[in-house]
């Protein structure tokens, strides 16, 4: 059996600045959870850094350019159903919201601004765990 390493992911949550997280439902060509809300994530390219590779997925998946990237933490993710284990390194992106769109239809069907207090259900199984590592104040980001 062939050895098996974890990948590494570059999550990113894009917010206004204020208050409003960007949350993408995942489609029916979507890899796993289709039907669920989440952020963005994208695998980190060989020879790219992470704030390359977030910038590259934020065009890929939204059609914008990030205006801030801030690093907010790194998690280890082991899933048992569909077996997966990655490393996902969490960024908050300030992108402007005027400018999003659907990239990547055949990923995402629909995409929307939401307050914590209000997100959309079902969500994925990695978005609280994900939203645990965002500050409470947006607004104390770049």
């Amino acid at each position: 059996m062939a050895a098996r390493t974890p990948s590494v992911s570059c999550v990113f949550v894009c917010h206004d600045g204020a208050a409003r997280l960007l949350l993408a439902r995942r489609g029916p060509g979507a890899r796993d959870e289709p039907g669920t809300w989440d952020t963005g994530a994208g695998a980190l390219e060989f020879g790219e850094t992470f704030e390359a590779a977030v910038a590259r997925e934020v065009r890929e998946e939204y059609v914008t350019s990030p205006l801030a990237i801030t690093l907010l933490g790194v998690r280890n993710v082991l899933r048992d159903d569909p077996p997966s284990h990655w490393v996902a390194v969490v960024f908050a992106v300030r992108v402007d919201p005027a400018e999003v769109a659907i990239g990547e239809p055949h990923k995402f069907d629909r995409i929307g601004w939401f307050t914590r207090d209000a997100l959309p259900a079902p969500r994925h199984s990695q978005l609280a765990p994900t939203l645990a590592l965002l500050p409470e104040h947006l607004d104390r980001l770049r």
